[in-house]
């Protein structure tokens, strides 16, 4: 399961990379049709999230997750059979609802399969994703380079088939157990008992709401360093893509040596208070960037990407860890379905958020890591006592730890 990962992220790779262009070059939108489609696929794509997890209770996961990969292979091949705007329309928020189901599923796969070394799976997994994502970025600059109606429509073939392949992949690995869809005997009454629904947890749904605060150092890489560098800063614009680079470059080298200081539940917890300091600091050294002089911008700049990327593999660390252990058991899927929201949201939230701190400056930025850094506070004092004694993922040695 740990390849599908990297053959996923190599079709989205190349398909991130080229989307906007293909929709304008090759399908002909405006550019309000482009961000309209955009935006209501993503808001359709919520939804995948939850509706994932609930099946995925019911259901052979690994059959399950099949579906969902083939149901986005087919969303992204229909978009090569059309320029007519209400179908692109409908065939991205199908491939949107897909893609947010199959996240949610890998994630739930990697907990069942697992067990206690669930984070280092976890870690792995997002390390061979964003090698596969690196690939198919390459192959994507490539063959923007030829900049031809083809091109577009290879890359985009190439998404399709990354998603057959990692069906295919999928459908050869073995079904992990399933406490959800354990048979009740006289003998063990636990399993009948009727599962608790994760949208009556209140603190559950407080702690995905104060993930979704914790998720927007995504938006920092994505629109806020690009639009700050080269709108705020004296920095060279060449810098951008090599931040980026380093982003990535940093997840490959170290996410799985990151790891272990999120192997256990009480780890995770305690992790929360000095990752909120790492918040903090990068949004200070974001604000410092602003500084007069190149080379000083350039420094602050690097800094600040490079402590944004280290916060982002700690909450990632942690994220997998809690997401799991305040679920019951017996309803994983539904619960890491909602939690799944948390990512939805930032992605609406994540941008605005951002931009309004480029709009404020050094403030702004001094600000946003300071919300952040408040937000990993009140996780720590929010999640406290819903934590399981003892811990779910406790073991006396995990692989995390030798």
């Amino acid at each position: 399961m740990l390849w599908v990962a990297f053959v996923d992220r190599i079709g989205s790779g190349l398909w991130a990379a080229v989307s906007v262009l293909y929709f304008t070059y090759v399908a002909g939108l405006s550019v309000t049709q482009v961000g309209t489609l955009v935006a209501t696929a993503g808001a359709v794509g919520i939804a995948g999230a939850p509706v994932g997890g609930k099946i995925a209770d019911r259901l052979p996961l690994t059959r399950v997750l099949v579906v969902f990969q083939i149901l986005r292979a087919l969303a992204s091949a229909a978009l090569l059979t059309t320029d007519n705007y209400a179908l692109l329309l409908l065939y991205s928020a199908v491939g949107s609802f897909g893609d947010r189901s199959a996240n949610v599923l890998t994630k739930l796969y990697a907990a069942r399969v697992a067990g206690p070394d669930r984070v280092r799976y976890q870690a792995v997994s997002r390390t061979l994703a964003n090698a596969g994502w690196a690939v198919g970025g390459l192959a994507a600059a490539a063959a923007l380079a030829l900049g031809t109606t083809a091109a577009y429509q290879w890359l985009l073939a190439g998404d399709a088939l990354s998603f057959v392949g990692a069906a295919l992949i999928t459908s050869r690995c073995a079904e992990p157990p399933s406490p959800s869809r354990t048979v009740a005997t006289s003998d063990d009454p636990a399993p009948a008992e009727r599962a608790r629904s994760p949208w009556k947890d209140r603190t559950y749904l407080a702690y995905v709401a104060t993930e979704a605060v914790l998720f927007m150092d995504d938006a920092v890489f994505k629109i806020g360093i690009p639009l700050w560098a080269v709108h705020a800063t004296d920095a060279p614009h060449g810098l951008v893509p090599l931040l980026m680079v380093l982003n990535n470059l940093m997840v490959v080298g170290l996410q799985v040596p990151l790891a272990r200081f999120g192997a256990t539940t009480p780890a995770a917890h305690r992790m929360l208070l000095p990752l909120g300091v790492i918040f903090a600091a990068a949004g200070l050294a974001m604000a410092a960037s602003a500084i007069d002089g190149a080379v000083p911008a350039t420094v602050f700049l690097t800094v600040s990407a490079a402590v944004f990327t280290l916060a982002e593999m700690l909450h990632a660390t942690v994220s997998w860890e809690l997401s799991i252990a305040l679920a019951p058991s017996r309803a994983q899927g539904s619960y890491l379905g909602v939690h799944g929201l948390a990512q939805s949201v930032q992605r609406s939230a994540g941008p605005l958020a951002v931009t309004a701190a480029i709009a404020t400056g050094p403030v702004g930025w001094t600000a946003f890591g300071a919300i952040i850094a408040v937000t990993c506070c009140v996780q720590h004092r929010l999640v406290r006592d819903r934590l399981p004694r003892p811990a779910l993922s406790v073991a006396p040695v995990t692989v995390s730890e030798h």
